[in-house]
C-alpha cells in the first residue's frame, strides 16, 4: 500500500521505517529542510537502536523515502498518518496547532480519490471529529468539493529504545473509527505485523486487533500510559515505606508480581517515570477530567509521588554525607531511561538542580550523552567520558539511569578513585553485596543495607 506519514519525530519516523520493513510504499514528510536532507542521506536524527540500518535498506529497496512537499505526500497515499508532536502546555492540556495546521493542509491537497487519515500523534479526546472538521475546512479553503476520507484513530503504544521491536511485535493494534471501510483497509495495511511475518518468534498467536470508536481509542492510549506511571508510583511509594519497616521492595515486588492479576513489569522502585510520554499524558488525561467537572484524585496523587521520589537519592545523600556543600557528585546516566538519548522531563534534570541549589559540584557520565553537544539542562554539570573520571575525586555516586554498562563495571577500580566510596542505587540495579564486597557503602531505594563483611583477626601470643 501507498503510506504517508506526516512528522518525522520519534513516533513518526519508527512508525513510517516499520511499515516500508514489512513491504509498503512509504513517504515521509516533515517540514524541516535540514531535517529531511540529513534522512534522505540515510541518518537518522533521533537514536534508537537499529534505525539507522532499517533506513538505509528500505531506501535502498525503494520503500522508504523523504520530502518537505505534503501536497506530494497526500497524492502519493492511500493512507496518510498525522504523527507531530503535541507537546504540553504549562497547563496539562496537549498542544495540537501541528496537528490543526497539518489536518487543513492534507484537506488543500485532497484530490478526489479516497484517503484514510489516521491520527497517530497522541490527541486529546475527542480529536477524531475535529481532525475531519479541520479537513473539511481546507477542502473549502480551496474551493473544493467535499472529496471522499475517513479518520481513524490509531495510537502508539512504543517504548523508546525497543520502538522498532515493539512497532513489529505488538501486544495488540488499537484501531478506532465509525468506517468500515476505513477499518479494513488498516487491517490489511497492518496484516503481516497481525500474522507476525516480522516477528521474532512468528510461532506466536496473531496479533490482537481492538476495534473501537474514536473517542475510546483515544481514551486507551491515556489509559494506558497513566496505569503504568501509576503503578510506578505505587512501588515506589511501598519502597518509602520498606526503607522504615526494614522490608526488601524487591522482595516484595518479586513476591506480588508472581500474582496474576498484578504481574512483574513496571514493579521496579526507584527514582520515579520521566520521559515525553508519562508526563504528558497523565498531565493532559487530569485536565480532560477536569473539563468535563472530575477531580482525578488518584491520578494527581500519582504525579505528587513521583515528583517527590525523584528527590528521594538528594535526601539519601544527606544522610550519608550530610552537609553537601562543597562536595562532588557523581551521576552514572542522565537520560530517563537506557538506550535513549532523550532527556525530557528526566529525573536526572530534577536531581541536578537539586543538588546545586544545595552547593554540590555535579559530574555526570552518560554513554550518548557525555562525548556529544552539550545540551542547555546541563549547564552545571561536568561531562565526562567514562566511569573512572567520573569518579575522581567525588564523595559519591548515583546510579540515574539503568544502563547495560553500569550493571557490569569494575567497581573496586572506582572505589580507588573516590573521595568517599558511596553508592546511592537510584534504580535498584545493581547487587547490593557486590557493591559492599568492592568497597562501597551502598544504599538502595526501599533496600536494607547489607552487612559489610567480616574481617577475620588472628591474635598472636606475645611472649613476656
Amino acid at each position: 500500500m501507498k503510506v504517508c506519514v506526516i512528522g518525522t519525530g520519534y513516533v513518526g519516523l519508527v512508525t513510517g521505517v516499520c511499515l516500508a520493513v514489512t513491504g509498503h510504499s512509504v513517504l515521509c514528510i516533515d517540514n524541516n529542510a535540514a531535517k529531511v536532507k540529513l534522512m534522505q542521506s540515510g541518518q537518522s536524527p533521533i537514536y534508537e537502536p537499529g534505525l539507522d540500518e532499517l533506513m538505509q535498506s528500505t531506501m535502498q529497496a525503494g520503500q522508504l523515502s523523504f520530502s518537505t512537499d505534503l501536497a506530494a505526500g497526500v497524492d502519493h497515499s492511500d493512507i496518510i498518518f498525522i504523527a507531530v508532536g503535541t507537546p504540553a502546555l504549562p497547563t496539562g492540556e496537549s498542544d495540537t496547532r501541528a496537528v490543526e495546521a497539518v489536518a487543513r493542509g492534507i484537506g488543500t491537497h485532497l484530490n478526489g480519490g479516497y484517503k484514510v487519515i489516521v491520527n497517530k500523534s497522541t490527541v486529546p479526546i475527542g480529536s477524531g471529529d475535529w481532525v475531519k472538521q479541520l479537513v473539511l475546512e481546507g477542502v473549502a479553503e480551496q474551493g473544493q468539493s467535499i472529496t471522499g476520507f475517513d479518520v481513524v484513530s490509531n495510537p502508539e503504544f512504543l517504548r523508546e529504545g525497543s520502538a522498532i521491536y515493539d512497532t513489529l511485535n505488538p501486544d495488540r493494534i488499537v484501531l478506532g473509527g465509525n468506517s468500515e471501510t476505513a477499518i479494513q483497509q488498516m487491517q490489511d495495511l497492518y496484516l503481516p505485523i497481525i500474522q507476525r511475518q516480522c516477528a521474532e518468534d512468528p510461532a506466536l498467536p496473531p496479533v490482537p486487533v481492538v476495534v473501537t470508536d474514536l473517542a475510546s481509542a483515544e481514551m486507551i492510549k491515556y489509559a494506558a500510559n497513566s496505569f503504568l506511571a501509576t503503578k510506578i508510583s505505587f512501588i515506589n511509594e511501598v519502597a518509602n515505606i520498606c526503607d522504615r519497616v526494614g522490608a526488601d521492595v524487591t522482595q516484595v515486588a518479586k513476591g506480588i508480581g508472581l500474582d496474576s492479576r498484578i504481574g512483574p513489569k513496571f514493579l521496579q522502585a526507584g527514582i520515579g517515570w520521566g520521559g515525553s510520554c508519562f508526563p504528558k499524558d497523565v498531565a493532559a488525561l487530569m485536565h480532560t477530567a477536569a473539563d468535563y467537572g472530575y477531580n482525578a484524585p488518584l491520578l494527581k496523587a500519582a504525579v505528587t509521588t513521583n515528583r517527590n521520589q525523584r528527590l528521594l537519592v538528594v535526601e539519601k545523600l544527606q544522610q550519608v554525607l550530610k552537609i553537601l556543600k562543597g562536595k562532588t557528585i557523581g551521576l552514572l546516566g542522565l537520560t530517563f531511561k537506557p538506550n535513549t538519548d532523550d532527556l525530557r522531563d528526566a529525573p536526572a534534570i530534577d536531581i541536578i538542580a537539586q543538588l546545586h541549589r544545595l552547593g554540590a559540584k555535579v559530574k555526570a557520565y552518560d554513554p550518548l550523552l557525555s562525548s556529544g553537544a552539550h545540551p542547555a539542562d546541563l549547564d552545571h554539570v561536568e561531562l565526562v567520558a567514562g566511569p573512572v573520571s567520573l569518579a575522581m575525586g567525588c564523595d559519591a555516586l548515583v546510579l540515574v539511569t539503568d544502563w547495560q554498562e553500569f550493571l557490569s563495571l569494575d567497581y573496586g577500580s572506582l572505589t580507588e578513585a573516590m573521595q568517599t566510596p558511596i553508592m546511592i542505587d537510584g534504580r535498584n540495579a545493581l547487587e547490593p553485596k557486590a557493591l559492599v564486597q568492592a568497597g562501597f557503602q551502598y544504599v538502595g531505594i526501599g533496600r536494607p543495607a547489607p552487612v559489610p563483611p567480616k574481617i577475620d583477626t588472628v591474635q598472636t601470643a606475645v611472649a613476656v
